[in-house]
């Protein structure tokens, strides 16, 4: 086993180096956090040209026909296999369109950008009238090879398009040959990369990976599998990924399901999908607001709820007259501040959670302790149960900002009346200008979720009738008190420790004071 991991390990540590290499190389006057379209959008050209090359040639192979290269048909020959692509993959693409054939004749094509324009819309439009239409509809729309950011010339844009080519080529991407999830994996470095470098544009939609982890443990405590995960609000989706990592993609029996607000991130979300080699009938990511516009109303309720959504922005409330009667809202008498759209996520998510499911939402700590509107929604919380616990994480774990933010866990058929508290803000390790959580830090809060007991300085669990007294202050440090440690001092080794500096600084001063008449003899 630890053969494995040492390969894997030098696996992913050569394709990361490579992935920089290329970003840097390649990005010139392009600023980073644009360029990531460019080298996701090529990934993912690649990706999907060897992804139905590969399935189609090992149908023929094993069919007995084992000359048959689908890269070498010609367009013609192909056609017959259009539909049948279509229906299993969701998309086709005709030999001549593929990847390897186009990055055969790139460095000689001087309308590269044309030709790629062409074939990213071919493939958007083999899926046009299909089951498959939602899933690869404006894929390629952020991939704008005609930008004058790739260069103020045709023939400058081509250039750079070849090299980019050449470095997406290179990179060791082909899930066939991989002990990683090569393409998966590369998605998650570009986005971390790029996102750490954003700043808060970054932090807005992408969850750093052990955080993911987290949560994802904190849903699924015991469970073997779900009949499928949610995030209202999915950002680039590594949210929802990250149970196809723990649990494996087929035990999130009916898929994968989320929104986006952002068209940009919307289209990152999907291509992740792909990428991870999610079919498209086993994914269901929408755009548009939540909040306002929720398109999964009508879908069965979700075992597994895992959010991030964005801090304290601003949502329409009650200045729209409909929310108050929404189902999602009207149970708690009260709608979230027009200000402050934390809660109206925590209220969403608790209304499309299945009796048996957990919620786990990261969240702005003011939602816990605010007055009017939120802490009337904390007492409908409270008063009923929902709130399984609520975690104080570390400062400074996300990019874009350096708060302290919470994880607020919703259940529906709780075994207690009781809350838990866990102060989890020393449980962190440092990384560069960040906080990282290890895995050592992960399995401990794990495992103080898991025991749901009263840990000194470390976690509570409080009746919900003491949280009440509290006026409903859900602020962990208001039942986890931290230990306070009086350093007592040794007066007798403080004085030898003085002496020692006084002496040593007496030491120091005839040394500098030899120096210099040695200096002045010699002049």
């Amino acid at each position: 086993m630890r053969r494995v991991d040492t390969r894997k390990e030098q696996e992913r540590t050569e394709l990361h180096r490579s992935i920089w290499n290329i970003a840097n190389d390649l990005r010139g006057s392009v600023d980073g956090w644009d360029f990531k379209q460019y080298v996701l959008g090529i990934m993912f050209y690649r990706y999907v040209s060897e992804n139905i090359a590969s399935y189609i040639n090992k149908i023929q192979h094993e069919a007995g026909n084992i000359n048959y290269d689908y890269a070498r048909l010609s367009d013609e020959e192909a056609a017959i296999t259009k539909d049948f692509l279509i229906n299993t993959k969701g998309f086709f693409i005709k030999p001549s369109e593929l990847f390897c054939n186009i990055l055969k004749k790139a460095n000689a094509d001087d309308n590269l950008n044309v030709t790629l324009d062409t074939i990213f819309k071919n493939i958007e439009n083999s899926a046009i009238d299909t089951a498959s239409e939602h899933a690869l509809k404006g894929l390629f729309d952020d991939l704008d090879v005609n930008s004058n950011k790739l260069g103020g010339t045709v023939a400058e844009r081509n250039k750079r398009l070849v090299k980019l080519f050449n470095g997406i080529a290179e990179m060791k991407l082909s899930y066939k040959d991989n002990i990683i999830d090569a393409f998966g994996d590369a998605y998650e470095y570009l986005m971390g990369m790029y996102a750490s470098g954003a700043g808060k544009s970054g932090g807005e939609f992408f969850t750093p990976q052990e955080v993911s982890e987290l949560l994802t443990k904190i849903t699924l405590t015991d469970k073997t599998s779900v009949n499928k995960v949610y995030d209202p609000a999915c950002g680039s989706g590594s949210l929802l990924l990250k149970f196809a990592k723990i649990l494996g993609k087929e035990n999130v029996r009916n898929g994968f399901f989320g929104q986006e607000i952002n068209i940009s991130t919307y289209n990152l979300c999907r291509i992740n999908m792909f990428l991870h080699d999610i079919e498209f009938d086993k994914f269901d990511i929408a755009h548009g607001d939540t909040l306002t516009n929720p398109i999964h109303w009508d879908d069965e309720p979700f075992e597994a709820i895992v959010s991030n959504p964005p801090y304290s922005i601003k949502w329409e409330g009650d200045k729209n007259p409909l929310l108050i009667n929404d189902e999602r809202f009207s149970c708690a008498g009260v709608l979230a501040p027009k200000s402050k759209a934390d809660m109206a996520f925590i209220m969403h998510s608790l209304s499309w959670l299945a009796t048996d499911g957990t919620a786990a939402i990261v969240c702005f700590p003011g939602i816990m302790y605010r007055g009017g509107a939120e802490q009337k929604i904390r007492k409908y919380l409270i008063d009923n149960n929902f709130v399984d616990c609520v975690i104080q994480l570390p400062d400074n774990l996300f990019y874009g900002t350096s708060i302290a933010t919470c994880i607020m866990v919703l259940k529906k058929n709780k075994a207690d009346n009781s809350t838990l508290f866990i102060d989890a803000t020393k449980e962190c390790v440092k990384v560069t200008n960040n906080n990282k959580l290890s895995q050592e830090n992960i399995e401990y809060i794990l495992k103080l979720f898991k025991n749901r007991k009263n840990v000194k300085s470390a976690s509570k669990l409080v009746a919900n009738s003491e949280i009440e007294a509290q006026d409903y202050n859900l602020s962990v440090s208001t039942y986890v008190k931290q230990e306070y440690t009086k350093k007592v001092i040794d007066i007798v080794e403080l004085n030898k420790e003085i002496a020692r500096i006084v002496q040593r600084e007496d030491e120091l001063r005839k040394e500098i004071d030899k120096i210099i008449s040695e200096i002045k003899v010699g002049v």
